[in-house]
């Protein structure tokens, strides 16, 4: 069996290689992490954009590279982005999980005006989904918008709302059809986060860090123009940008050079004088990390095939989140382990190897087992919307 992409391809992948091996000093520094990317950031995403190893699909008049959908192009990409050690590009909320929205369900207009600001990370996004008593039940939110003149006038309190802190704007899911049954009385809005009325709290999680925050809305004014969708569609409009948040949680790309990183890990560190990658108990533990990742990396080209040819991928693309969230956080416990006790460090410690990168890694991963649809909702999900199995029964009241 011939499993190689071809001439073209590896054309393909050589002009890859030699602009990384041309470019690299270029990447700056925590470019994966979460809120306002740096100066150096966003120039590093505008030479990508340029290349076409970001945006690579989205149409040049929105600020992308406008090339056609090529599953192989995409995946050679990210393969030799991984094995250099090179993340591939600005990744948040308004690049991962807004623009594709806009995409596929915005005017016109407001395709021109937020899609390449975005793309190019001048413009930084957040997330109001979650309330203090509708996270798993997101349908049940209670923040509410009334229409007054041309604005609606929004009062309520979003949770766990990342990046909060630093953002520009932010994508809102508001009631404002009270009347209505809660899936259909919901609207997406988006507005700026220094709109009058907005405060913002930030949360410390188990991380040590505040990634993530409170925000409450207290009589803030938004145009009704301000809206994706109809009134009343935001449900619809909201699952769309979930199904790219499963897509950004569950990259493989990202995944692989997290798994890339580990086994540089164990090759350096030793127990008792044996390198850790020579220990057949971790050795197995990384093998096995291993063949989730080569599954993950191939339904990965699952989902590429259905997005090129407009279809739905059904239970391929279900099992991203679930699945993502805890390979990558046993990807960070091996890494604690290896280190021995060396792995209960944190970045006080003049000890601590990768600047307690492994510590924050798993931490922050075990809170997204829960965030974003925690793992027991998302086993409902693959069994009754993939598997076809009855829903899980309701207790008595």
């Amino acid at each position: 069996m011939d499993l190689a992409y071809g001439p073209a391809y590896e054309t393909f992948r050589q002009e890859v290689k030699d602009f990384l091996a041309s470019n690299k000093d270029k990447v700056p520094k925590g470019l994966g992490a979460a809120g306002r990317p740096s100066p150096e950031a966003c120039a590093w995403q505008q030479l990508l954009i340029k290349h076409g190893y970001a945006a690579r699909t989205i149409p040049k008049e929105y600020g992308g590279y406008g090339a056609e959908p090529d599953i192989l192009q995409s995946r050679i990409i990210a393969e030799e982005f991984s094995a250099a050690r090179v993340p591939a590009g600005i990744q948040n909320q308004g690049i991962s999980m807004l623009v594709p929205t806009l995409l596929e369900l915005g005017t016109e207009e407001q395709k021109k005006k937020w899609v390449e600001p975005t793309l190019r990370g001048d413009v930084v996004w957040c997330q109001g989904y979650s309330e203090p008593g509708s996270g798993s039940d997101l349908a049940s939110l209670q923040t509410k918008g009334v229409v007054d003149g041309d604005d609606f006038v929004i009062n309520g309190q979003k949770i766990w709302t990342s990046t909060a802190h630093e953002a520009d704007m932010i994508f809102c899911l508001v009631r404002t059809e009270p009347e209505k049954p809660k899936h259909e009385g919901i609207s997406y809005l988006i507005f700026s986060m220094a709109t009058p009325g907005i405060e913002v709290r930030p949360l410390k999680t188990m991380t040590g860090h505040a990634e993530f925050n409170e925000t409450f809305f207290t009589d803030v004014r938004v145009p009704t123009s301000q809206i994706v969708g109809e009134r009343g569609q935001g449900w619809f409009v909201a699952n769309a940008t979930l199904k790219h948040e499963r897509g950004m949680l569950g990259d493989p790309a990202a995944m692989e050079t997290r798994f890339q990183a580990l086994v540089d890990l164990m090759e350096t560190e030793t127990l008792d004088g044996q390198r850790a990658i020579d220990n057949p108990i971790f050795l197995d533990r990384l093998l096995k990390l291993q063949a989730e990742l080569a599954a993950m990396k191939f339904n990965g080209l699952r989902l590429l095939t259905s997005a090129a040819k407009a279809e739905n991928p059904g239970l391929a693309r279900l099992v991203v989140k679930l699945q993502s969230c805890e390979v990558t956080h046993a990807i960070s416990a091996l890494a604690i382990d290896v280190m021995g006790e060396l792995g209960v460090l944190y970045d006080d410690s003049p000890y601590v190897r990768s600047h307690g990168s492994w510590q924050w890694g798993y931490m922050f991963q075990l809170g997204l087992i829960i965030g974003g649809g925690t793992a027991q909702i998302q086993k409902n999900i693959i069994s009754e919307r993939g598997l076809g199995m009855p829903r899980e029964p309701k207790p008595a009241k």
